[in-house]
């Protein structure tokens, strides 16, 4: 959950914080959260809130800023105090009573409300005094470790980390870092950060500068599969294809990059279905699953992204004449029968379901076997579960050889081209597909299969599951 904590203003997205321990009165009252958090775990469901430690609001009459008259209470004295880029005050870790302050909001959001966890926000800001701002990281670990990382900030993260693990074992922590840091998801005995997770922040960046400036026939196979996979080994990372950043105002959710304004006028299934909505629904479709199966140990969704949740995000502010259009999210839109959102919901749902059932998320990396940047073919193994991706825009494959380490009888198990997703249903969802003792691309048995274009199949071994 975004911009519980108490910020002075709306359209900063809850990241200019005034007062840490309040639950911001915009939503209701503070008894309105603890049921809502109280009705989510009766659920079955785990809330995390996106604590913001990294920096706080400037302003003294509401905030901390200049709480004791001077400017170095809460914050560095000085420009090292000051975020340029965020016009925000920046915390002194080193001192004894900010780090009592911070911990103490930490346990307050556990114990006072029930929070399951916490996503820190802008931690790549905190580790580096250059606050990453004009920095490329190239995984270099000359980036990672020199003078120039902040260690106050690395030693509050770790004593975070440390007495939420120990006071709250169930408890989950999630990094936003886009440095890549080592052992940021390390425990804290190991040397590490201690979080749980981290963000798999360049998955987004990549669908989205892919959509912006290639041509389908054009994609970079190779590039998208490194960009899923580029990850250390035993540091946990949460993929995603979009969430806030991406659906800001400035840019646009990966359904209207595909669909655009198509979206407007053909989106119902009374009307024709275009090329265009039909490339939407079926890369949107496809973009999450791989995302989901490949990228990493957890998965989120950003609130409407389920069902291909059209336009932008924005809050009122002077630039938009202070107004609400677009401060809102259309769930009417997936409930409505005659409209093709339905079916990018009910993919998402047997999607998550699927990884219910097989546990890839939990599993160890995906081994993948195909990579074809002519056919743009992508196929890999996870959790003895077939993953087969056909990201080519007119080409389809009959008899494509796929290799495979497990041998028996395969079937469907999702099939993004089914009728129920607002597919073609090209292929039939109870075809059996049988190994041979033929090894292929360094996996010991292989399949032939049909795979169309612009579809994923999901294949599970129906004699070793």
């Amino acid at each position: 959950m975004m911009a519980v904590m108490e910020h002075a203003y709306y359209a900063s997205f809850g990241y200019q914080i005034t007062s840490f321990f309040a639950a911001s009165s915009r939503y209701g009252t503070p008894e309105d959260l603890k049921e809502l958090i109280d009705v989510a775990h009766s659920m079955g469901i785990q809330v995390l809130l996106d604590v913001v430690h990294s920096h706080a609001s400037k302003n003294s009459e509401d905030g901390l800023n200049q709480f004791d008259g001077t400017n170095a209470c809460f914050f560095h004295d000085g420009p090292r105090g000051n975020h340029d880029l965020w016009d925000s005050r920046l915390f002194d870790y080193s001192n004894w009573e900010v780090l009592r302050f911070l911990l103490s909001n930490l346990r307050w959001w556990i114990e006072e409300y029930g929070f399951d966890g916490f996503r820190f926000d802008g931690v790549t800001s905190m580790l580096y005094h250059h606050h990453g701002i004009g920095c490329g990281f190239t995984g270099d670990y000359n980036e990672y470790f020199g003078l120039h990382v902040d260690e106050d900030s690395l030693v509050y993260l770790m004593l975070a980390n440390h007495m939420i693990h120990s006071l709250y074992p169930d408890c989950i922590t999630i990094a936003e870092d886009v440095s890549g840091m080592p052992a940021l998801c390390c425990p804290v005995t190991q040397g590490g950060g201690g979080f749980d997770y981290r963000l798999a922040m360049a998955v987004p960046d990549k669908w989205i500068q892919i959509l912006k400036e290639f041509k389908d026939e054009d994609w970079n196979i190779g590039n998208i599969v490194h960009t899923l996979t580029n990850r250390r080994y035993n540091e946990k990372c949460i993929a995603y294809a979009e969430s806030h950043d991406q659906a800001l105002v400035g840019d646009k959710t990966l359904a209207f990059w595909l669909m655009d304004a198509e979206m407007y006028s053909n989106m119902s299934v009374m009307s024709p279905l275009t090329p265009v909505i039909d490339r939407g629904i079926q890369l949107h479709k496809m973009i999450r699953l791989i995302t989901h199966a490949l990228g990493g140990e957890g998965y989120l969704n950003f609130i409407g992204n389920e069902f291909g949740h059209p336009e932008w995000l924005d809050f009122p502010r002077k630039g938009n004449n202070e107004s609400y259009h677009y401060a809102r999210r259309q769930f009417h839109l997936v409930d409505d029968q005659l409209l093709r959102y339905r079916f990018l919901y009910a993919f998402d749902r047997d999607m998550n379901r699927l990884e219910e059932k097989f546990g890839w998320l939990s599993s160890p990396p995906a081994y993948v076997s195909t990579k074809h940047e002519g056919d743009k073919i992508i196929v890999f193994e996870r959790a003895n579960v077939l993953f087969i991706f056909n990201f080519h825009p007119y080409k389809s494959f009959t008899g494509y050889r796929i290799g495979v380490n497990t041998p028996g009888k395969y079937m469907i198990a999702l099939d993004t081209d089914c009728e129920a997703y607002g597919g073609h249903q090209r292929i039939n969802d109870r075809t059996e597909f049988f190994t041979e003792n033929l090894s292929y691309n360094d996996r010991q048995y292989s399949l032939l299969v049909y795979i169309p274009c612009r579809v994923a199949l999901v294949l599970h071994n129906v004699d070793n599951y």
